[in-house]
């Protein structure tokens, strides 16, 4: 009785081998075949996104994408292979993205942000920009955020959506920037005499640029001090260099030429009144 019961047992487990073993083999090979082929479908894009010139932040964000979505199809056909019902299977993880959907809307604007940068392109890897309250070098955009260096080497990560919610200030995509700044003499100083010896510092200045000309204008007649505009245009990457020593150089020129800068002040007069007895 025990030696037909084992025979049975053994024809059931071989009849299921041969209906589902096939099948699971072919799910198998699927999936692994289908992981490859994705592999390499990421591979190539990346290949050819690098030969088109396309910024490192793009690449990283639309291969992964790509990878994604083409695991999720292996995945759903090797299931299909089992004789699994896709369709309903494909109902239910729809119906529970849904779900999450609602539960994460914060999460789903910060992604549907990231993906306006990456079409947009507001910056790029290695830009220096301002946004959300922050200032720093853009090194990463993640699919819900983006990771920017500060110029003391912190390291900030903003919400996608709270960047693009807002103003961004690019600072590296023009070459050339404009210093602005006032420089104050007094009011017993020579107008003249300071408008040349500003113009003569900045023509000194090798890393000033020629084109566009440096502009010298009296801004404003201030209430301590007689203020002018100083704009020279340099390139980007010279901005901070320049601001630096040129206020350095212009502040020891006007002491050897005896050209005042003033500082905020007021003169109190004080009057004694007596009472006539």
């Amino acid at each position: 009785m025990e030696n037909v019961l084992s025979e049975e047992t053994l024809l059931q487990v071989q009849e299921l081998l041969t209906v589902y073993g096939l099948k699971i083999i072919a799910a198998l090979a699927i999936f692994i075949i289908g992981k490859m082929i994705a592999k390499s479908i990421k591979s190539g894009v990346i290949k050819a996104m690098k030969k088109g010139g396309s910024d490192p932040i793009l690449i990283s964000f639309t291969t992964n994408i790509i990878y994604t979505a083409l695991l999720a199809f292996v995945i759903i056909a090797s299931l299909g292979q089992l004789g699994i019902q896709t369709t309903s299977f494909i109902a239910i993880i729809g119906a529970a993205g849904l779900a999450i959907g609602l539960a994460l809307q914060g999460s789903l604007a910060n992604f549907a942000a990231g993906v306006l940068m990456i079409i947009f392109r507001p910056f790029k890897k290695g830009d220096f920009i301002e946004g959300a309250g922050a200032s720093g070098i853009i090194e990463e955009v993640h699919i819900f955020n983006t990771v920017m260096r500060t110029g003391d080497n912190k390291t900030i990560i903003i919400p996608n959506g709270s960047l693009m919610g807002g103003n961004i200030v690019n600072y590296s995509t023009k070459p050339t920037r404009r210093l602005d700044l006032v420089i104050g003499i007094g009011y017993d100083d020579d107008i003249k005499k300071a408008k040349s010896v500003l113009d003569e510092l900045m023509q000194n200045e090798t890393r000033i640029l020629k084109d566009p000309a440096p502009t010298i204008g009296l801004l404003e007649l201030g209430d301590s001090s007689v203020n002018f505009a100083v704009r020279p245009w340099v390139n980007s990457a010279d901005y901070w260099g320049v601001h630096f020593d040129l206020l350095e150089s212009i502040k020891l020129r006007f002491d050897s030429e005896g050209i005042s800068i003033p500082y905020p002040q007021q003169d109190i007069h004080v009057h004694n009144t007596s009472d006539d007895k």
